[in-house]
């Protein structure tokens, strides 16, 4: 929430003969009488002050929004997970209908050859659900706006974009209907990431920082366009079909005089360079980008390189300094840039949470209950416990602070005392197991130590090893069978043979640790799921198509046949062996850290989500309906459109999934691009199919998607780990803990506390408060 504006006419503070003893004064706002004063309202408004702004800090929130008593309610419930819930929905269900909007993406394939008529919603289907989404919206601006003050809201960006985007949205949804939905181009389609964007927090800080790194990006950028420029105007001279050209390659003729070459073969070679690549300049320009991605080398080289190898020098000469020193440049401009970004939105996180918990400290130290001759501001314990009953906090926490308070000897609290009490917030949330079961029987007691004890953990991975082991083998060996001549009796006798130990394993381990210590171990749960789903399997095997035997292969029966179950069951055992990684220490350091950046680093997933959505769009809009299917007609060496469609062309290729003409398969062609493996084949296609300008579209998304946002990935991503793998190598290994931790926790130990200063400074600029001392 960003800063308000404005004081409330309900007060923030004390009367003014407290304020005066406090050295607190209110911004604005009516006089009060002597009776209001001395009624228990505005402690119960000052209670409730205290929650929001202990709720903002454990969140993360500005703390400058409205706190009157209506305000703060609106405030709590805005904020609330229903609330919060509904927004979310909201924004997943508009952003979902590009599946099921004309053009629809419900079809089983998205090969133009055979796909079959989608079925579309009709008129008005659609556009009521959208309408929905946008009375939602609606309110979720107004709420935003109201709780921040209509002053304050003018200076907000964000919000006065939220307002246009909605304005525009609602015209071109009325557009829409008055045009019976039968207009091809809708522009709220690509506005609707919008929504999603401004959502986050932790996006808008992304796309901020994203914003101040350009210039520096733009440098290497022009670089990298000066760099292909060169090499496109010397690649169109050295390959050019010209006289001078002939005299420039006598020289390479008489280099290679000595391999018998005939002059005529050479010439066809050069020809083929010149057709292929370097026609003209957009065909260079094209070419010369590709090799950039090393998407289309050699290729591009053969040609030249197999008349004389003295052209590959300008080939690796191109790559070297383009792929491996400008790219990479490119690459340690953004981390350079982004090394300590993480770390100062995590320090900004924390000043937010410190300055929350010390704006409800200065509200609770007005209580009528406090001390009036105090020289220092105090907090009574009933009354921060009476905050704590109100307050939505993890339940770790709220004991962890209330059990503190019992036992505090004092009865009233400093800033520094409850500044302290909150550092609570600040610590690895710690998961301890529940104890084993403690048996009285001797011999219960050596079972448990026998089968509780890590080594049988490791017998079963070494079980888990033959068995994968004893699969590879059977696949091996009837790889080249026919499903008729494959006796798959052997597969599943040991199938059956390691789904009972697997069972057995389980049932022990309960015994030894308990149901519920069972249970609390992700690596438990994960091989006890797993074991039962096979032995369900293996039951219903056994039932359709009896016990394995010899010649043990019948015919189709049920839902799946023999070899889909046998299949299906074999699939699971070797996604259960992944249980190994949990007791292979750095493995699963790897493993836990990568799961831990996923989890928060969502926003980075959310930008590429938003990049994604408005180019798929933007691509259906340009590109849908031009990709055309040739028929029966033979794709190679095909006469198409006055030209010849050569190997490893998108017809040749068969890419005909990859195209525009729905929102599913816009997206998946945008990854195919992204990821620049045979990325030239599109430029090439969409280019003949539609436009020779359609080369920028492309070229623009790999800008965007392969270098700008896989690069600040992969920035992030080495920042975060690196911290991680050095917090964690470090600390000692506890068995019955575990430690579960967020980005801000990640950084704690490098972050620099405010100081009182820095905090009574900006609450002396809140726009409801103003601090006299």
């Amino acid at each position: 929430m960003e800063a308000g504006a404005g004081a409330e006419a309900e007060p923030l503070l004390p009367p003014q003969s407290w304020r005066t003893r406090r050295g607190l004064w209110r911004a604005g706002g009516g006089a009060r009488s002597a009776a209001e004063d001395g009624t228990g309202t505005d402690n119960d408004l000052y209670i409730n002050q205290a929650v929001v702004f202990i709720e903002d800090a454990i969140q993360y929130r500005s703390i400058n929004h409205r706190v009157d008593s209506k305000s703060l309610w609106l405030y709590r419930w805005y904020y609330s997970r229903t609330c919060q819930w509904i927004l979310s929905l909201t924004i997943t269900i508009i952003l979902a209908l590009a599946f099921i909007e004309k053009p629809s993406s419900l079809t089983v394939t998205s090969d133009v050859r055979y796909r079959l008529p989608a079925w579309n919603p009709p008129c008005g289907l659609t556009e009521s659900i959208e309408l929905l989404c946008f009375l939602v919206f609606v309110v979720d601006v107004s709420v935003k706006s109201y709780l921040i003050g209509w002053e304050e809201f003018w200076k907000n960006k964000w919000l006065v974009a939220y307002i246009l985007t909605l304005i525009v949205s609602l015209t071109d949804w009325i557009v829409s209907l008055s045009f019976l939905c039968a207009e091809d181009v809708r522009i709220r389609r690509i506005l609707r990431p919008f929504f999603l964007l401004q959502n986050s927090s932790m996006m808008k800080k992304t796309l901020k920082s994203i914003n101040s790194t350009l210039p520096e990006m733009a440098s290497v950028v022009l670089l990298l366009a000066v760099h292909l420029s060169l090499f496109t105007m010397f690649a169109m001279l050295l390959f050019a079909r010209t006289k001078l050209f002939a005299k420039f390659s006598f020289f390479c003729v008489f280099l290679s005089s000595n391999t018998g070459i005939p002059g005529h073969s050479l010439d066809g070679q050069q020809d083929k360079e010149w057709v292929g690549y370097f026609r003209n300049l957009p065909d260079s320009l094209t070419s010369l980008l590709v090799l950039l991605t090393t998407a289309n080398n050699p290729d591009v080289m053969i040609p030249a390189y197999s008349k004389n190898r003295a052209y590959s020098i300008f080939f690796i000469l191109f790559t070297v300094l383009g792929n491996l020193f400008l790219m990479n440049l490119l690459t340690a401009i953004i981390y350079n840039q982004f090394r300590g970004y993480l770390l100062k939105s995590v320090q900004s996180s924390l000043f937010r949470r410190r300055l929350g918990i010390r704006a409800a400290f200065e509200v609770l130290s007005s209580l009528k209950e406090t001390p009036a001759n105090a020289q220092q501001s105090y907090v009574s314990v009933g009354a921060l416990l009476q905050v704590l009953q109100k307050v939505e906090m993890d339940c770790r926490c709220k004991q962890a602070i209330t059990r503190s308070l019992k036992t505090c000897s004092c009865d009233q609290l400093s800033a520094t005392q409850f500044q302290k009490l909150f550092e609570e917030l600040d610590k690895d949330a710690i998961k301890q197991h529940p104890p084993s079961p403690e048996y009285q029987s001797h011999f219960m007691q050596k079972m448990q130590f026998a089968f509780g004890h890590p080594y049988f953990g490791y017998l079963g991975n070494v079980v888990a090893l033959a068995n994968i082991i004893s699969i590879c083998v059977v696949l091996v060996m009837d790889a080249d069978k026919q499903p008729s001549e494959r006796d798959d009796f052997f597969l599943g006798a040991i199938n059956c043979f390691f789904i009972l130990y697997y069972l057995l394993e389980m049932l022990l381990k309960i015994l030894a640790l308990g149901l519920k210590r069972y249970l609390s171990y992700p690596s438990n749960r994960f091989d006890g799921l797993l074991t039962v789903i096979l032995l369900v399997l293996e039951i219903a095997t056994f039932a359709v198509y009896g016990f394995p035997h010899p010649g043990w292969r019948p015919e189709f029966m049920g839902l799946l046949s023999l070899w889909d179950m046998v299949r299906l069951v074999n699939m699971l055992i070797v996604f259960r062996f992944l249980r190994i990684i949990p007791n292979m220490k750095f493995m699963a350091l790897v493993v836990t850290t990568l799961l831990d950046l996923v989890k928060n680093l969502r926003a980075f997933a959310g930008i590429l989500v938003v990049v994604f959505y408005a180019f798929a769009i933007t691509g259906i809009m340009l590109f849908k309906g031009a990709v055309v299917p040739l028929g029966n007609i033979s794709a190679v060496n095909t006469t198409y459109d006055n030209g010849t469609l050569q190997c490893g062309t998108y017809e040749q290729l068969e890419y005909w999934p990859n195209n525009f003409d729905d929102f599913a398969a816009a997206v998946v062609t945008l990854w195919d691009v992204m990821v620049v493996n045979n990325w030239q084949v599109f430029l090439e296609a969409f280019s003949r199919y539609s436009s020779p300008w359609a080369k920028i579209y492309f070229v623009v998304w790999w800008l965007i998607s392969s270098v700008i946002w896989v690069n600040l990935f992969v920035a992030l991503l080495l920042e975060n780990f690196i911290h991680k793998w050095d917090r964690r190598c470090h600390r000692e290994p506890l068995s019955d803990i575990e430690y579960q931790r967020t980005v801000e926790l990640m950084f704690r130990d490098v972050l620099e506390e405010p100081t009182e200063e820095e905090l009574m400074e900006k609450l002396h600029q809140h726009p409801h408060l103003q601090l006299c001392r």
